[in-house]
């Protein structure tokens, strides 16, 4: 999914927005390095035993932005691309992310430099543990809660849950979040991030001038929050899905397909292309397909200016972290496109991650429902509470969330005070 985006600093971006909101909000530049400098970060590099029997050392990160609201929270990802850089810019919008939809966290993230598919399970295994083990002095369910991202699952957060208990002697279930329900996972994580964006869409698209209904959806990268957002719109809301893509490509119908028989083909072929009844596309076309709704759920920085040149979207709905780079932003707004922004888009991830960790600590779980009717309820305030400032301020929608975001945050190491 490469493009002339992909070679964009994440953290040069993550830096710009935070200049943007300091000019409306008047910060002074104290402020304004604290809100630009993470707070720690670790650097490991550690042998792995692979099924050779050969050693091969691999480097880690886990970043921790801003604890100013409450312990740091941020998924970690295995990638080949992993860059430090790109691990701070992710744990900075995990700050903004949390504080958008208030909950009690600061932002963080980590990330291992791998191929995890050229890796065997057990291989992945061996590098979860020993990872977990570097970084096991700076986690726990005060201080930082992993969960999982690109690449990593439930089975990753319950290697790491497990060594991280093994080392403390006892079982420490809110060490992660998104584990297996049976370890003390939440109903309703694994499709959290996608039913939030569907929440959020929902109540924009009366303000967007577009009707969900019978409406038409395109998802770029049909991954776990891009199909549960695809079906959830389709089987809930009645929209059209009519464009799909994946790493290896794309796919297209203007009739609209069943979201639910494509995730079936990709199971079966190991990809969305070639899904009967549908033309092939590239993951650069599918952006600037005429639709309703575009969903980019795929990696950072796909949407440069010149691609929201051609973007034909009503409402761009962001369930990837990053998508949109600053000058598309300012672009796509010129042309009255609505950008629902990733820290509040893809929010209801962390709002279930977040349910997760209060059962944890309780020891008392809830049922399906109840945590889809919460989710529900902090996603319609949080995009209300955006759409305010954005009405008040005159402002796109992601410089309204980070003004939201970026307030509750000073407003917190001010009232805390710098110590000593």
């Amino acid at each position: 999914m490469a493009n002339e985006g992909s070679t964009i600093n994440p953290f040069e971006t993550a830096k710009r927005q935070v200049d943007i909101v300091a000019d409306l909000l008047g910060l002074d530049d104290g402020m304004r390095q604290i809100l630009k400098h993470p707070k720690r970060e670790l650097t490991v590099n550690f042998p792995v035993r692979m099924d050779n029997g050969s050693y091969r050392v691999f480097t880690g990160h886990r970043v921790q932005y801003n604890n100013a609201r409450g312990p740091s929270k941020g998924g970690i990802r295995y990638h080949p691309q992993v860059t430090l850089d790109e691990v701070r810019a992710l744990a900075a919008w995990m700050t903004w992310k949390c504080s958008v939809v208030n909950l009690p966290y600061g932002g963080a993230k980590g990330g291992v430099v791998c191929d995890p598919k050229t890796m065997s399970k057990h291989e992945l295994e061996r590098l979860t543990r020993r990872y977990a083990s570097e970084i096991a002095p700076i986690i726990g369910p005060e201080m930082d809660i992993p969960a999982p991202d690109v690449y990593t699952d439930s089975q990753t957060m319950a290697w790491i849950m497990d060594t991280y208990s093994s080392m403390k002697g006892y079982t420490v279930p809110g060490v992660v979040t998104g584990k297996p329900i049976g370890l003390g996972g939440s109903e309703g994580r694994g499709e959290a991030t996608g039913r939030g964006c569907a929440y959020v869409i929902r109540e924009a698209a009366p303000h967007a001038g577009v009707k969900v209904r019978g409406g038409s959806v395109a998802v770029q990268g049909f991954g776990n929050a891009g199909s549960v957002a695809a079906k959830l719109l389709h089987d809930e809301q009645g929209a059209k899905i009519v464009a799909v893509s994946d790493t290896k490509g794309g796919i297209y119908n203007a009739d609209g397909f069943n979201p639910h028989a494509v995730e079936e083909h990709k199971m079966k072929t190991g990809s969305v292309v070639g899904f009967p009844g549908t033309k092939s596309i590239t993951n650069e076309e599918l952006l600037e397909i005429h639709t309703d709704v575009l969903i980019p759920a795929a990696l950072e920085n796909q949407i440069t200016k010149k691609v929201a040149e051609k973007i034909q979207a009503k409402i761009v709905a962001e369930a990837a972290n990053g998508p949109t780079l600053p000058e598309a932003d300012t672009v796509l707004y010129e042309r009255k496109v609505t950008v629902l922004p990733d820290v509040l888009a893809n929010a209801g991830g962390v709002t279930v991650s977040y349910f997760e960790w209060a059962q944890d600590i309780q020891g008392f779980f809830w049922p399906l429902d109840e945590v889809n009717h919460k989710l529900e309820a902090i996603m319609v305030r949080s995009y209300n509470d955006v759409h305010k400032v954005s009405e008040a301020r005159h402002v796109h929608n992601r410089t309204a969330a980070y003004v939201l975001a970026v307030q509750r945050v000073v407003d917190a190491i001010t009232i805390r005070g710098i110590y000593p």
